[in-house]
């Protein structure tokens, strides 16, 4: 098969790739999620199987373990989550009327300061975000409440997810292998080594960010609700699963916490405490936690860890928060890839230095000279050859 046909091959494959995964979408969430899951599972699968266990009995300890503590966590959590939205449901009007008397007029006497146009300008654009808001928000509870699709797919989340896991689980290195296999010859060995590059980046990544986002969680929970803030036990859970995405768990934890010990303390201490809280969290995680856990050679930006999960939200829903990191570490280790065969090749390097060679032909006499080894060099000022 020529070049040209074979880029045409991949390429096609590629694009019915993306095709399938867009006309499948509302139901691959348990599938790619029980995919998630075996992958994160292996490694202690495969380290039960190196001890002489049958793989189907590591598989079945290694999974039922898994589904143990998250049960584990969902009873221990839930009645506290259940009795702080039960008060958030009770102190909702009480915020209400604090609004009503303290913001809104502070708001009222900044916008007479205004200019008229200006400040009808203001009024008309909050006025249509807002409404565009509690649209949104309302068309998002209706669709949660009356959609029985809805309901299915959390239901089918909960129920086959584990099903999948369980099989992915027990043939994962049999189906690598077979994979493997299908590999074209003449690449196998470079595709190998990407594929591991990318395995390490997402392992990396993934099992690691996912532990810091346990740490900063219970970290949170415990600080702040030991602090006495209100809620404090939702706002610390949700600011480590959002943590997963770099600097908006931080960010958003902040906000809500800060602004609620605001509305609750009388003290300016016990706000600068729940402050401080976070400032230490922060420090922890960037200078301990990250560093230990996840590493500097993922090769995964925040920037471009951020860009992924919301653009794989956007095209695809769940399923494409999903598939967001692995496929941003796929496309990152494929563009260093690139990357590499680019500054080995005869574009970047030019004619002369490359080609010249391949084909032996003599040196271009310029590259010899002093001032252009000075400029490859970088020097900055080329060297001058000596006067006569």
């Amino acid at each position: 098969m020529r070049a040209n046909r074979q880029w045409k091959f991949w390429l096609w494959g590629f694009v019915g790739f993306i095709a399938v995964v867009w006309l499948l979408r509302s139901m691959l969430a348990p599938f790619v999620a029980g995919m998630a899951v075996a992958y994160l599972l292996d490694p202690v699968a495969d380290k039960l199987e190196a001890r002489g266990m049958p793989r189907w009995a590591a598989t079945t300890i290694v999974l039922l373990g898994f589904l143990l503590a998250a049960i584990l966590a969902l009873l221990l959590l839930a009645p506290l989550l259940q009795a702080q939205v039960v008060q958030l449901v009770e102190v909702a009007p009480e915020w209400i009327a604090w609004a009503k008397k303290e913001l809104v007029p502070e708001i009222q006497r900044w916008l007479r300061r205004l200019p008229a146009a200006e400040a009808k300008q203001l009024r008309e654009a909050a006025g249509n975000y807002a409404g565009t808001a509690v649209g949104w928000t309302a068309d998002v509870l209706r669709n949660i409440l009356t959609s029985s699709v809805a309901i299915i797919d959390i239901l089918s989340v909960i129920f086959i997810t584990p099903i999948v896991a369980f099989y992915l689980l027990r043939d994962w290195d049999r189906m690598v292998a077979t994979i493997d296999g299908w590999l074209p010859r003449p690449y196998a060995t470079t595709i190998r080594e990407q594929a591991r590059e990318v395995d390490t980046t997402l392992a990396g990544f993934v099992r690691g960010q996912a532990t810091v986002c346990l740490c900063l969680g219970v970290f949170y929970a415990v600080a702040l609700t030991a602090a006495g803030l209100d809620f404090g036990l939702v706002i610390g859970l949700i600011t480590g699963l959002l943590s997963f995405i770099p600097f908006v768990g931080s960010l958003v934890g902040f906000v809500a916490s800060v602004g609620l010990a605001l509305f609750q303390f009388d003290e300016f201490w016990r706000v600068g405490l729940i402050a401080g809280i976070f400032f230490f969290g922060q420090a922890v995680e960037g200078n301990i936690l990250t560093p230990k856990l996840v590493g500097d050679k993922v090769g995964l930006h925040p920037v471009w860890v951020m860009f992924a999960l919301l653009a794989g939200g956007a095209l695809f829903g769940f399923v494409g928060v999903l598939l967001a990191v692995p496929v941003a570490a796929v496309i990152g280790v494929l563009t260093r890839f690139c990357l590499q065969q680019y500054m080995q090749s005869s574009l970047y390097r030019g004619f002369d230095t490359v080609e010249a060679t391949a084909l032996d032909l003599p040196p271009d006499p310029l590259l010899s000279h002093p001032a252009a080894e000075g400029a490859e060099r970088g020097d900055g000022v080329a060297d001058l050859p000596p006067k006569p």
